[in-house]
């Protein structure tokens, strides 16, 4: 049951059936089901279906193909928040004898170690993965086609490694270990690795005639970490709210930001859309969106969500083509988000402040860059410009007693107060960086010194 500010305008809900009900006539998809998750909960779902009086409801499993990459990549990053390895190493320390040399667990995940984009034949979406009982067989005789870490170049078969690096490491068969570790906690008791009815069953729509035929639905075998699973929308806005928040049971906060932080350039001319672990990035409608596509045959899936405005969106659908559901997915995002903003939390003052960082916030200079240093709500710094462009970020507290950048250009770096022996503050050290209280002040640790002259006009 939702709470009276989570469920949508009837408005909202109106614009939303028009939006899925024009998707499936005009891409003649069978049907299309579509959800909408506010603050990691669902509070409206939607379908169409060319069979009267069947329609599916958020319950129905689809095929969703290549989303499952993020959920292999939760697994992964389990492993290496367990201290189980790094994501750093090369995939010949956990899984040796593959061939494909010194890639990184990090490449893998990214799609940018270089692998070849598919399996050599036959097409192995349509073909069971018993024709492919060894990684030999995913792999190919040609597993390498680009220099590892130069470029992103999306990879099926990296995906199939990393599966087999989760069963080395954990002892655990890929399928097993997803649902305990992940599905169980979270409460995705609809996602499975093989349809559990009601499920929709997977169609082929003539592209120059309104008739169909049904499509296999087979099991990926060692493939089936790059795209074996089948949920329901109900399912996968939990995951979406998962993918917004974290949740301790399965990831920290901090480590599904990581997943959803890009870690690969994208192809040229391809500016529009990045990839993180296992996440595909993109920009629609000034938002940043993050989560996957998928596509099998016989089904297309998107799973979108914008974390600054709290709003994800699922889209599912059972034809090999026609509905481009990453865009309709994406499009409900911003249907939702513009039509009903995001009402921000009331503002609240700090419980307790430290009088000495209290004393450090206001203005400093860079040079003659003026920027101000003020204290965040949850006791960190923010460092910005106060006019003009330039470099900011916010930081926490460090164990040595300097603070670390946690954004932009200062991420990794290490803010520190520097006092004069009286103890009094002399100046902020970023990087090397010297912040003063005023613009070369003379008798500041301005680094060169100032002129003993002063400031002057043009002709002094």
């Amino acid at each position: 049951m939702t709470t009276p500010w989570e469920e949508l305008l009837p408005g909202t809900r109106r614009a939303l059936l028009h939006r899925i009900a024009v998707a499936q006539a005009e891409a003649r998809v069978p049907s299309v089901v579509a959800a909408v998750a506010r603050e990691g909960r669902m509070v409206w779902s939607g379908a169409r279906s060319c069979v009267d009086g069947h329609a599916p409801d958020a319950d129905t499993q689809y095929r969703i193909g290549s989303i499952t990459k993020t959920f292999t990549a939760v697994l992964v990053l389990r492993l290496r928040d367990e201290g189980l390895l790094d994501l750093s190493d090369p995939l010949e320390k956990h899984l040796p004898g593959t061939g494909v040399g010194e890639v990184t667990v990090a490449q893998l995940l990214a799609h940018s170690a270089g692998l070849a984009a598919e399996s050599p034949a036959p097409w192995w979406e349509r073909t069971p993965g018993a024709l492919r009982p060894e990684l030999v067989d995913v792999l190919g005789e040609r597993p390498v086609l680009h220099p590892t870490g130069r470029r992103h170049h999306y990879s099926n078969p990296g995906f199939t490694l990393l599966g087999s690096l989760i069963e080395a490491v954990r002892g655990a068969s890929w399928e097993e270990a997803l649902r305990r570790e992940v599905l169980e906690p979270l409460s995705m008791d609809r996602t499975t690795a093989r349809p559990v009815a009601p499920a929709a069953d997977g169609w082929a729509v003539h592209p120059w005639a309104d008739v169909m035929l049904p499509e296999p639905a087979v099991d990926l075998g060692l493939m089936a970490p790059a795209g074996q699973l089948w949920s329901t929308a109900a399912d996968l806005c939990r995951f979406a709210g998962f993918l917004a928040e974290g949740d301790e049971k399965v990831l920290s906060a901090a480590s599904v930001a990581e997943l959803r932080t890009p870690a690969a350039a994208p192809e040229t001319g391809e500016w529009d859309g990045l990839y993180g672990f296992g996440t595909q990035v993109i920009r629609q409608g000034g938002r940043t969106l993050v989560g996957h596509t998928g596509s099998l045959p016989g089904f297309v899936a998107g799973l979108w969500v914008s974390v600054e405005d709290g709003v994800a969106a699922v889209a599912l659908a059972n034809s090999t083509s026609g509905l481009a559901a990453g865009s309709l997915a994406a499009e409900v995002v911003g249907i939702v988000a513009d039509a009903e903003p995001r009402i921000p939390a009331p503002w609240k003052p700090l419980t307790e402040v430290d009088q000495e960082l209290l004393a450090l916030t206001g203005p400093w200079y860079w040079g003659t860059q003026p920027v101000g240093l003020k204290l965040t709500a949850d006791g960190g710094l923010e460092l910005r410009p106060l006019r003009g462009g330039g470099r900011g970020s916010v930081f926490v507290a460090a164990a040595d007693g300097g603070w670390t950048g946690l954004d932009g250009y200062y991420a990794g770096e290490t803010l520190r107060v520097v006092r004069r022996p009286d103890g009094s503050v002399s100046h902020l050290d970023l990087g090397s960086f010297v912040f003063t209280r005023a613009p070369y002040e003379p008798g500041d640790a301005v680094p060169g010194g100032v002129d003993e002259a002063g400031w002057r006009g043009l002709g002094a």
